[in-house]
């Protein structure tokens, strides 16, 4: 199992910016996979960033540029720096992990989730 907390979540205007926090534990084999994904009112989830234990990164197009993800191995916690935000980044952010390989680590396919910290992006 693993265990996943958020937090840093809150309110900015557009054009502000946020980082969010996720603390990590659990057995490391079934997080050699960690990310992040979103989940907005009426849209599907997104997944926007994932960091695979083989130093593989992938971030979505939507938040390319604007979102950098970053991993405290020593501390177990993970990081999303979230900058230019507008409003459609605002939605309820997860962090997440799963023990697969890297090809569908690419495709933000996670097994474990934390309960969410929530993004408000006015204009």
């Amino acid at each position: 199992q693993v265990q996943l907390v958020e937090s840093g979540g809150g309110s900015v205007q557009a054009g502000g910016s946020l980082r969010l926090t996720c603390a990590v534990s659990g057995r490391a084999m079934s997080r050699t996979c960690v990310g992040w994904f979103r989940r907005a009112p009426g849209k599907e989830r997104e997944g926007i960033v994932s960091i695979h234990k083989d130093g593989i990164t992938t971030y979505a197009d939507s938040v390319k540029g604007r979102f950098t993800a970053s991993q405290d191995s020593v501390n177990d916690t993970l990081y999303l720096q979230m900058n230019n935000l507008s409003p459609e980044d605002a939605a309820m952010y997860y962090c997440a992990a799963s023990p697969r390989a890297a090809y569908y680590c690419r495709q933000f396919s996670f097994d474990y989730e934390g309960q969410g910290t929530q993004v408000t992006v006015s204009s």
